[in-house]
């Protein structure tokens, strides 16, 4: 078996809970967002093929089944604590403008809506009392099988640069930070075609296999750096509604039809589509992560990436439209941020 040593900190606060809903932290969050990344690591050596791709995810992480199916994991994770969340008093990190609605709206709260609730005594709040703070790290130690180490290489450094961890992660909420310790490997990688693709190729699936590319590069970019994790999520909220409402929806309240910033994400306050019903949940492919900055690791920017999936066969996609979308969602960051190559 192969042992890794790694130092775990959380850079943003993460929404992180056990069974109850009560914040702590937990090693099966962070084996699932490993086997996420391990995904994206591996689909491109297997052809994209998902039943080759099951069946060796199979044979590292496990199969529940009934009967003779199901197989033992092969990868062991521990955690140095299993403390609860700190976090008991949410600190309001200011409004940002919605062009949406009349007045300012929370910017904690437009990205972590659920973990987070408006009171009308004290405005944004902690739902369940608790969260784990930015700046909060524990050890974190993973054996695997020596067959799967070049693979968990890959998987573990792309979810340092890209991962995150509990409710809204996609937001940037609960972003990690890993550092190897003692005599395990540094952390390296790079973002080759065996890890990205152009994102139009990407649509062909319904599935996140890499991250996207067009002609000026790899679609990740980045924001200037902040001295702590409020600012910059305060600069994502903004960010976020403005690439959102650039889509117009042309009444105030649904007419049940489709439009293109339904695409983005489902549901949308207010727009429901009638063919999609209430209980369709299309994830946003776009993706927020906290990261130490790279010329001051005492402050942190902000970095926005493009994971590019066709939507479930469920929502009946149209490509033409989706690929209109996304066209505006790419020139509008290229507007307004700067792109970086990792």
């Amino acid at each position: 078996m192969h042992i890794r040593n790694l130092h775990l900190t959380f850079l943003s606060p993460a929404f992180l809970g056990n069974a109850t809903q009560t914040s702590q932290w937990r090693t099966p969050p962070i084996k699932a967002l490993l086997r996420q990344w391990w995904r994206v690591a591996v689909a491109h050596e297997l052809s994209f093929n998902v039943e080759r791709l099951r069946q060796r995810e199979g044979e590292l992480f496990g199969v529940a089944a009934d009967g003779a199916g199901s197989r033992q994991s092969q990868i062991r994770i521990r955690l140095g604590h299993w403390n609860p969340g700190t976090l008991k008093d949410w600190t309001r990190l200011g409004t940002v403008k919605h062009p949406d609605v009349t007045s300012p709206v929370g910017s904690d709260l437009y990205l972590g809506y659920g973990p987070l609730i408006y009171e009308k005594s004290k405005g944004t709040a902690l739902k369940n009392n608790a969260a784990i703070q930015a700046g909060e790290n524990a050890a974190l130690r993973l054996a695997f099988p020596e067959e799967f180490a070049s693979e968990i290489a890959t998987a573990l450094w792309l979810m340092d640069r890209y991962g995150s961890l509990g409710g809204r992660s996609r937001n940037g909420w609960g972003s990690v930070s890993l550092e190897a310790q003692g005599d395990t490997p540094a952390l390296t990688g790079t973002l080759d075609d065996r890890l990205t693709l152009p994102w139009q190729d990407a649509l062909r699936r319904d599935w996140p296999h890499g991250l996207g590319t067009d002609g000026k590069g790899t679609l990740i970019w980045a924001t200037p750096a902040f001295d702590d994790w409020t600012k910059l999520m305060r600069e994502l909220a903004s960010l976020k509604i403005g690439l959102r409402t650039q889509f117009k929806f042309p009444h105030q309240r649904a007419d049940g039809h489709i439009h293109p910033r339904h695409w983005l994400s489902y549901p949308v306050t207010n727009h429901k589509v009638d063919a999609w019903g209430n209980n369709a949940r299309l994830p946003n492919s776009l993706r927020f992560k906290v990261r130490p900055a790279p010329s001051n690791p005492k402050q942190c920017v902000g970095v926005i990436f493009h994971v590019p999936c066709l939507p479930p066969p469920a929502f009946r996609p149209d490509l033409h439209a989706i690929t209109d979308v996304w066209q505006d969602v790419h020139k509008f960051l290229d507007q307004s941020l700067s792109r970086v190559s990792a």
